[in-house]
């Protein structure tokens, strides 16, 4: 199936190849998003209540490109380096989602560096093309 890479203009260039998210038949995925700055430095290293709304709001922006709304999101794909930031990480999360809750899962893992406390990938959908 054809997708359309989605990569907004107002983020940084991802430092790998792959996009920041595609949309396929009415639904946008995400990629896995953290808080890189535009020179893909660490934003809020030791914060994971900053990370986490910078990642949400890179997320807010790709989905918004493509005419979605965070309110379209059904699914999120969390991982989190250390158990001890997660009442910070969703106290923010919920923020974002103050309705009905996408579905979700959380798992504790190493990120791409050691200054990540949390990653993000979702899934939502907006209506078929």
């Amino acid at each position: 199936m054809p997708f359309e890479a989605i990569n907004p203009a107002s983020l940084p260039t991802p430092i790998a190849p792959f996009s920041g998210g595609t949309k396929a038949d009415g639904i946008i995925y995400t990629s896995g998003i953290l808080a890189f700055a535009p020179d893909n430095s660490v934003l809020h290293p030791g914060d994971p209540a900053a990370q986490t709304r910078h990642v949400l709001e890179t997320i807010k922006t790709i989905i918004e490109d493509v005419g979605g709304a965070m309110s379209d999101i059904t699914f999120n794909h969390i991982f989190v380096t250390d158990w001890d930031n997660y009442q910070a990480i969703n106290e923010v999360y919920a923020a974002y989602f103050p309705g009905p809750k996408p579905a979700r899962y959380c798992i504790k893992c190493e990120l791409v560096k050691p200054e990540f406390l949390v990653e993000i990938a979702s899934v939502a959908h907006i209506g078929k093309d």
